[in-house]
C-alpha cells in the first residue's frame, strides 16, 4: 500500500536522482556567440569537436553578427564570445561585462566584385578610394547592415572615404556573410568580405581590392563575466578559451586550409 508518506518519498527520491543530471547538463555546455565568419569558413568544425572530445564539454554554437554577439554576452545569455571588432571587445570588457580578451586569430578583409570592374577598382590598395570610386560610378554594392564585424569595418571605410552611402546602388541585405557573397554574385554587385568566407565559398567573385593595413582582421575571444551573470559557465569558458589560444587550438587555425590556402593565421602563440 503506498501512503502519503510514501508518495512523498519516492517523490524527493526521484528529485535527488534527477537533480545531478540537470546539474551536469548546465555546466557541460558552453554557450559560445561568434561571428558568422567562423562558421561559414568551416572552422568551427575543426575546432570544435576535439575540444569537446577532450573536456566533455559541448559547445552551443550561436553565429551572428559580432554586435548581436556582444549584446548577447552583455545580457548573459552566453558563456563566451568569438568576435572581430577590437574597439567593442576592448568596451566590453572595460564596462565590466566581459573579462579574459585573448587574440585568437587573424585574417583581413577585401573587395571583390564583378569581373568587368565597372568602378575601375581593380588593384587599388587603398580600401576608401576603391569604395569612394564606387559610389561616384553608383555601381551596385552590397552592405550586410546587420551590425557585424564586417559591417562595422565597411562603416568604418566609408568614413574614410568621406561618403555617406545612399540611394539605389547601395542596398543593405541583413544577412551573414555566405549568403551575402552570394547575394553579390547574383546581382553582379561590389561588397566588402573576409577573405576566409570568400575562399570557403569557392572564390566566387574576384578580389579587386586587398592588402590595405585598414583590412586587417583580429579575432578575439571573451569570457563574460560571472560577477556580472552568476550563472554564466565561467569555467567552461576559460577551458574553451584556454583550448582556442593554446598550442592545439592554435595549431588547427595554423593548419586549417581549402585547396592549400590558409583561411585564417594563429594570434595567441604568434613570435
Amino acid at each position: 500500500m503506498v501512503t502519503h508518506g510514501n508518495r512523498l518519498g519516492l517523490l524527493l527520491l526521484a528529485l535527488i536522482l534527477l537533480a545531478p543530471s540537470s546539474i551536469k547538463g548546465d555546466e557541460t555546455t558552453v554557450r559560445l556567440a561568434t561571428a558568422t565568419s567562423t562558421e561559414n569558413a568551416g572552422l568551427l568544425q575543426r575546432l570544435l569537436p576535439p575540444f569537446e572530445r577532450r573536456t566533455g564539454y559541448r559547445v552551443h554554437v550561436i553565429a551572428t553578427g559580432t554586435g548581436k554577439a556582444l549584446r548577447l554576452a552583455r545580457d548573459g545569455n552566453v558563456d563566451v564570445v568569438l568576435v572581430h571588432a577590437y574597439e567593442d571587445e576592448l568596451k566590453l570588457v572595460a564596462d565590466g561585462y566581459g573579462v579574459n580578451r585573448r587574440d585568437v586569430m587573424y585574417n583581413d578583409f577585401v573587395i571583390v566584385g564583378p569581373l568587368d570592374d565597372p568602378a575601375r577598382i581593380r588593384g587599388l590598395q587603398d580600401a576608401a578610394d576603391a569604395l569612394r570610386r564606387i559610389a561616384a560610378s553608383q555601381t551596385s554594392f552590397l552592405s550586410r547592415g546587420d551590425d557585424s564585424g564586417t559591417h562595422k569595418k565597411e562603416r568604418a571605410l566609408w568614413q574614410a572615404a568621406g561618403v555617406r552611402p545612399s540611394g539605389s546602388w547601395y542596398r543593405e541585405v541583413g544577412q551573414g556573410q555566405g549568403r551575402t557573397l552570394q547575394m553579390a554574385r547574383e546581382l553582379q554587385a561590389y561588397v566588402l568580405t573576409d577573405r576566409g568566407t570568400w575562399i570557403a565559398h569557392q572564390r566566387i567573385m574576384p578580389i579587386l581590392v586587398e592588402g590595405d593595413a585598414r583590412l586587417y582582421n583580429r579575432y578575439g575571444v571573451i569570457s563574460v563575466n560571472p560577477a556580472r551573470h552568476v550563472d554564466v559557465n565561467y569555467m567552461g569558458a576559460m577551458r574553451l578559451i584556454g583550448w582556442l589560444t593554446g598550442v592545439r587550438g592554435q595549431a588547427i587555425i595554423r593548419d586549417y586550409r581549402i585547396a592549400g590556402e590558409p583561411l585564417f593565421f594563429p594570434l595567441a602563440l604568434a613570435p
